[in-house]
């Protein structure tokens, strides 16, 4: 939210859940939906970042629900260190996870944030 702040975007919360999207924003051209994920997982020198969610936050229920391009605008990536991606949708290519720190998504790299917490309740 702080950095879409910094563009001078109004960022707005949906008031109840969301499953497609956790942020709007007004950059200027319209209403975006914004998708959040944040990854503690470095493996091979890159970042693995899920983008499926198997069950929520209760119990597996063996389904598993896979990010969908359609129902998002961008999807915003913080990883551990800091680093950050502000992915377009159509540009998403993962199916259950995307790897990030390497030349694919190089291009929508942000200036970086401050390090994850981890433990932290805001993890996705």
């Amino acid at each position: 939210m702080l950095w879409l702040g910094s563009l001078g975007a109004a960022v707005f919360m949906p008031v109840f859940h969301s499953p497609d999207f956790d942020l709007v924003a007004d950059l200027g051209d319209g209403l975006e939906r914004i998708q959040v994920k944040t990854s503690t997982q470095y493996r091979d020198r890159r970042w693995e970042v899920t983008l499926c969610t198997r069950g929520g936050n209760r119990s597996w229920n063996g389904v598993v629900k896979i990010l969908d391009p359609s129902r998002y605008d961008h999807l915003f990536v913080l990883v551990a260190d800091g680093r950050r991606w502000f992915i377009p949708a159509a540009a998403v290519a993962g199916g259950s996870h995307i790897t990030l720190g390497g030349p694919k998504y190089s291009e929508y790299e942000i200036e970086p944030g401050q390090p994850l917490r981890v433990g932290a309740a805001s993890l996705h």
